[in-house]
C-alpha cells in the first residue's frame, strides 16, 4: 500500500513537471517578457538607482535606459531619466521620458509638473504645459488620513496651488508672444489672473504667487490691483527685492516719486547681497538713478524737501537753547556703548547688529506706506 502511494505520488509529481515544460514552451515569449526580462530591468534600474545616488550620472542613464528598455512599465525609472536629462539640457529627451513616467501611473502629479516646467521655460510649448497642468488639477485621489503616521491632503492641496501657479505663470509668458495682437494679449493675462486667484485660494500666503499676480497686473495696466499685491508679497517676504523693485518702478510710473524711492532704495539693500556687477544690481542701480534725477529735477518736490526739512530742524530746536543744541550734539559724537529706546547697539557711534535691530529692519521692509495710494488712486490709462 505504501509503495503504491509511492508510485502514484512519483507519476504526480512527474505529470506536473512535464505540464510545466509543455506550458513553458507553448508561452516562452510571455515568461521571458513577464518574469525573465522584469527581472533583468529590475536588476538595471536598482543599479541605476545607485548611480543615481552616487552622482555617477553617465552610468546612471545608461543603466535606466537598460532597465526601461527590459521593463517600460517602471515609471520610477522614467523619470529618474527625465530628471537626469534635464541637467544634461537635453529637453526633448526630458520630456519623452516624462511622458513615459504618467504614461504608466497617470497619477504621477510630480512626473506632469516637471514636463509642464520644462516645456515651458526651456521649449515654449505652452500648450503642452498647459495640458498638463490642467490635468493635475483634475486628478482626483483618495484623501487619506492616519494621525501621526500618513496624510495626504496636505500634499495634494499643494500640488493643485503649484499647478495653477504655473498655469498662470505659463499664461503670462505666452501673452509676451502675442505682442503684436493686444486682445490675445490681455486674454491670456486674463487667464493668468485667474490662475494666480485660484492658487492663492489654496495658499493665500505665497510670496511668488502675489509677485507675480502683481506683474500680470501691471502688464495688464491695473496698476492699483498690483501694487496691492506687490505691498501683499512685501508683508509675507519682506527681505526678497523682487516686490520691492518693481514696486518702485510702478510707483515711479503713477508720479509718487518719494514712494518710489524709498521701495528703489530697499530693493538696492537687498540686492547688495547679490554677486558684484550682478544684473540685477545695475537695474536698480539705474532705476535708483533715474527716480533721483525725476525727483531733484522736479521744483515741486524741490519745495516740498525743503518745508519739510525746515519743520523737522524747527521741532528739534525750537524749545532749546544754543548752549543746549551744543551739548546735544557732542554728546552723539561721544556716545558710547549706549542702547537706543528703539534697541539699537551703539558703539564709538556706530550700529551693531542685534536681534532687536534685526527685528526693527524686516518690521521697515516688511511695511509697504504705499498701499493707501492704490486704494484711492485711479487706474492710469
Amino acid at each position: 500500500m505504501r509503495a503504491l502511494k509511492k508510485l502514484l505520488s512519483f507519476i504526480f509529481t512527474v505529470g506536473i513537471i512535464v505540464l510545466l515544460v509543455i506550458l513553458a514552451k507553448d508561452n516562452r515569449p510571455f515568461i521571458q517578457r513577464n518574469i525573465i526580462d522584469k527581472a533583468k530591468g529590475m536588476y538595471y534600474v536598482e543599479q541605476g538607482d545607485r548611480a543615481y545616488r552616487e552622482m555617477k550620472t553617465n552610468r546612471a542613464i545608461r543603466l535606466y535606459n537598460k532597465g526601461v528598455k527590459l521593463y517600460p512599465e517602471h515609471y520610477t525609472a522614467w523619470y529618474n531619466l527625465g530628471n537626469l536629462y534635464v541637467s544634461y539640457e537635453d529637453y526633448y529627451a526630458a520630456l519623452y521620458a516624462y511622458s513615459q513616467a504618467f504614461k504608466y501611473n497617470p497619477k504621477m502629479i510630480v512626473a506632469r509638473m516637471n514636463y509642464g516646467v520644462v516645456a515651458t521655460q526651456k521649449l515654449g510649448n505652452f500648450d503642452a504645459a498647459l495640458n498638463q497642468f490642467n490635468k493635475i488639477v483634475k486628478i482626483q485621489r483618495k484623501m487619506i488620513s492616519i494621525p501621526y503616521i500618513y496624510n495626504n491632503r496636505v500634499s495634494t492641496k499643494e500640488n493643485k496651488a503649484i499647478a495653477y501657479y504655473n498655469i498662470g505663470v505659463t499664461y503670462r509668458l505666452k501673452s509676451l508672444y502675442e505682442n503684436k495682437d493686444w486682445i490675445k494679449q490681455r486674454r491670456y493675462l486674463a487667464k493668468a489672473i485667474a490662475a494666480y486667484k485660484k492658487s492663492l485660494k489654496i495658499e493665500p500666503k505665497k510670496y511668488d504667487t502675489l509677485y507675480n499676480l502683481g506683474l500680470a497686473y501691471q502688464i495688464a495696466g491695473r496698476y492699483n490691483d498690483a501694487g496691492e499685491n506687490y505691498c501683499k508679497a512685501i508683508k509675507v517676504q519682506p527681505m526678497s527685492y523682487e516686490a520691492h523693485y518693481n514696486l518702485a518702478v510702478l510707483l515711479r510710473r503713477l508720479r509718487h516719486y518719494q514712494e518710489a524711492y524709498d521701495e528703489i532704495d530697499k530693493a538696492a539693500t537687498l540686492v547688495s547681497a547679490l554677486n558684484e556687477n550682478s544684473a540685477q544690481q545695475q537695474y536698480v542701480a539705474i532705476v535708483m538713478n533715474d527716480i533721483m534725477r525725476t525727483m531733484y529735477g522736479n521744483e515741486e518736490y524741490k519745495r516740498y524737501l525743503n518745508t519739510i526739512l525746515d519743520e523737522e530742524k524747527s521741532k528739534s530746536t525750537r524749545h532749546m537753547s544754543k548752549k543746549e543744541i551744543k551739548a546735544k550734539e557732542s554728546k552723539k559724537d561721544k556716545e558710547k556703548g549706549t542702547v537706543t529706546s528703539d534697541g539699537v547697539n551703539l558703539v564709538n557711534g556706530k550700529v551693531v547688529v542685534t536681534k532687536e535691530l534685526d527685528k526693527a529692519i524686516l518690521d521697515s521692509f516688511g511695511k509697504c506706506p504705499s498701499m493707501d495710494l492704490f486704494e484711492d488712486d485711479e487706474e492710469l490709462d
